[in-house]
């Protein structure tokens, strides 16, 4: 069974990062669940959504992803892994963007954004590939995009485990991106193409 949490705020595209996982996923036949958005998507609050994956035969029987089960926590703003980061299991890895959104408090005075979070996530021993997914965005052409910077980063560190090739991730990225509009399949294409380069 393969968990993966993936973590923003609303406007950041967690459901079709979400949604390209669970195609990716169907590709490969295996049995997939992905979950609701959870979280005050709406206003800029945290998102977080889950997407689980058998191996062939077996069952999935729940989206939900318990503390300390993720595998892999896609997080696209720093103080979003912090906040989830409890939910990863011991070994597994963090892939965040760099990226960095003040929340309210923060922007009204009431406290200050943590310091040195990556720096802190080294520290204590968790496997973390950072990506300036914001940066790739914009050279994309769409800084919307960053989401799918962070698929391509995916399907990068994953490297063809459990079949997610690159190839089966472009493959379920234009399926889910056709689902909302065929002008933008360009531009997550780049995008995408980007946050793969980026991981070494």
């Amino acid at each position: 069974m393969k968990n993966i949490l993936i973590v923003g705020v609303g406007g950041q595209g967690s459901l079709l990062a979400t949604r390209i996982v669970g195609h990716a996923a169907l590709i490969l036949g295996y049995d997939v669940k992905v979950s609701e958005v959870h979280g005050m998507s709406q206003r800029g609050g945290a998102v977080v959504t889950y997407a689980r994956y058998g191996e062939k035969g077996e069952k999935v029987y729940s989206p939900v992803i318990c503390r300390g089960e993720a595998d892999i926590i896609i997080s696209f703003e720093q103080l979003e892994a912090l906040r989830w980061i409890s939910y990863l299991k011991k070994g597994g890895t963090l892939l965040t963007s760099t990226h960095k959104i003040n929340p309210l408090p923060v922007i009204t005075g009431a406290a200050e954004y943590p310091a040195d979070i990556l720096d802190k996530f080294e520290k204590h021993g968790i496997k973390t590939v950072a990506v300036d997914a914001f940066e790739c965005a914009v050279k994309a052409g769409n800084e919307k995009t960053a989401n799918v910077v962070m698929m391509g980063a995916f399907a990068k560190f994953i490297d063809g485990a459990d079949g997610m090739t690159k190839e089966v991730c472009v493959d379920a990225l234009r399926t889910s991106v056709s689902e909302i509009s065929d002008a933008l399949l360009d531009v997550n294409l780049k995008a995408f193409e980007l946050g793969y380069t980026a991981v070494s």
